[in-house]
């Protein structure tokens, strides 16, 4: 699935980060600025059941926690289970998008849905396939599973907008060059 030639990025954080917000400025600031941003990035939390993901091409929030249920209600009950259904319901809204074309894909997170071949690995793969660049928010404690389900073939960053910022620019700028190329390559000559 994946090669040399992707553009795949894996946003690696720690706990004490929040790559939901750099995502989520990062893709505001690049459609602002023109660049078609398909994808989602999480929002809330687990803790108090508000666990969802904001469609980053259109602003629309969509719950991914299961509703909860008298037994989880009960005193001493944490967290939340994220719903499948409504995970995969938004990676169809993503995929749908993504067919409508797209410069860029963000995916929330890697998770262990996706490490075991379900969740939205299938938007990377459609992404990648499309030769359309990716990033992924991956915590430090999944990123051997993560170069695992990559092949090894993904860019590390650190979770900053700094880092951020220049990959994309390097990932624009190769994208340009194969788009519009302004000299012509000995490779191309000799097609």
């Amino acid at each position: 699935m994946f090669d040399a030639q992707c553009d795949l990025a894996a946003l690696v954080y720690d706990a004490d980060n929040d790559p939901d917000a750099i995502l989520r400025d990062f893709a505001a600031d690049l459609r602002a600025h023109g660049a078609r941003v398909v994808g989602m990035v999480q929002s809330g939390q687990c803790a108090d059941s508000s666990l969802s993901a904001v469609l980053v091409h259109s602003g629309e929030t969509l719950l991914l926690a299961q509703p909860s249920s008298p037994d989880t209600t009960s005193a001493g009950a944490t967290g939340c289970k994220l719903d499948l259904s409504r995970l995969q319901a938004a990676g169809v809204r993503v995929a749908d998008a993504l067919a409508e074309g797209a410069d860029l894909v963000v995916i929330n997170r890697f998770g262990k849905r996706e490490r075991d071949g379900k969740g939205l690995g299938f938007l990377i793969e459609r992404a990648l396939g499309a030769d359309i660049p990716v990033v992924i928010a991956v915590s430090r404690a999944s990123f051997a599973d993560w170069i695992k389900f990559a092949g090894g073939m993904s860019v590390k960053l650190a979770c900053d907008r700094h880092a951020l910022d220049a990959w994309w620019h390097s990932v624009s700028l190769r994208t340009a060059a194969r788009i519009a190329p302004d000299h012509t390559t000995v490779c191309e000559v000799f097609k």
